[in-house]
């Protein structure tokens, strides 16, 4: 008999599961050895964990299905224990030759993302800073639940205006779908060896009404 689905914040436990979703979603394996994919699913949990101040993870017969992070942009304080965490994944990408050449992908990402928001104007009081579902599990209302309780964060500390960064390598519908509306777009290539890629980068934005 199938368990239910039960939503819970992030536990230490859950670390390798959430990885092996971040290879499984990016593909990680496709255009790098198995040890350094592995690095990078670290160093990106790493890097997330380190900046969000609410986690709600889906767990499914006692495995990790899915999970959502956001934060509010203001007079939140870092987490001291994954900040560690995420110096030492970072460490473990500059030591590995083909683990630094891979992450420039995600340095050019993050100028996109920055140019995003520098040319929208507007300003945001909290950010969707991650949302992954396993492939396996997408189709049962997880990621509608996990969105949903993610928004219910944002309303109880008042936060308004929020915004995610996507592309085409996600189920970007999926925010049109929830309310959410695209502010802007970019189109981008990346070569890694004989792996060539187009994706095409977005800003969404949405607002909630709070009382």
């Amino acid at each position: 008999m199938q368990q239910q689905i039960i939503f819970r914040e992030y536990q230490s436990k859950d670390r390798k599961a959430l990885e092996n979703i971040i290879r499984i979603t990016w593909g990680y394996d496709k255009f790098c050895t198995p040890k350094t994919a592995a690095k990078l699913a670290k160093a990106y949990l790493g890097n997330c964990l380190a900046n969000q101040t609410f986690t709600q993870v889906a767990v499914e017969n006692g495995k990790p299905i899915g999970i959502i992070m956001g934060k509010k942009l203001k007079g939140f304080p870092l987490s001291r224990r994954f900040y560690f965490q995420k110096i030492r994944s970072t460490i473990s990408i500059i030591l590995s030759r083909e683990a630094r050449s891979v992450s420039g992908i995600f340095q050019t990402v993050e100028k996109i993302d920055q140019e995003f928001l520098r040319d929208s104007n507007l300003n945001y009081d909290a950010e969707v800073a991650f949302f992954a579902i396993h492939p396996e599990s997408r189709g049962k209302g997880v990621g509608k639940q996990l969105f949903q309780r993610l928004m219910d964060y944002f309303k109880q500390e008042q936060l308004r205006k929020f915004y995610l960064f996507t592309d085409t390598s996600c189920n970007y519908p999926f925010y049109e779908h929830m309310g959410m509306t695209r502010r802007k777009s970019k189109n981008g290539s990346f070569q890694i060896k004989e792996y060539h890629h187009d994706m095409t980068f977005f800003l969404y934005d949405g607002q909630n009404s709070i009382k």
